[in-house]
């Protein structure tokens, strides 16, 4: 009966922090948010609100462009 119970609703780690704005210059934040593989995790596994998942997009792609952080972890 695994299906009666509810799972905890995850929530956005920028907001508990009271984050307004994703630095891509923090590098050890955003290196949560991406995979083994070096892809992006989605909203519904980081926990994220919509907004910060936007500003974390950016803000590893801008870190990629500067080499702050690689494309890919092999």
């Amino acid at each position: 009966m695994a299906r009666d119970r509810k799972r905890k609703r995850k929530v956005c780690s920028f907001c508990v922090d009271k984050i307004d704005y994703v630095d891509y210059k923090d590098v050890g934040r955003l290196r949560r948010f991406i995979s083994e593989r070096g892809k992006l995790l989605p909203r519904r596994i980081t926990g994220n609100c919509a907004r910060h998942q936007r500003q974390v997009t950016k803000a590893v792609k801008r870190a990629r462009n500067i080499a702050l952080m690689p494309y890919t972890n092999d």
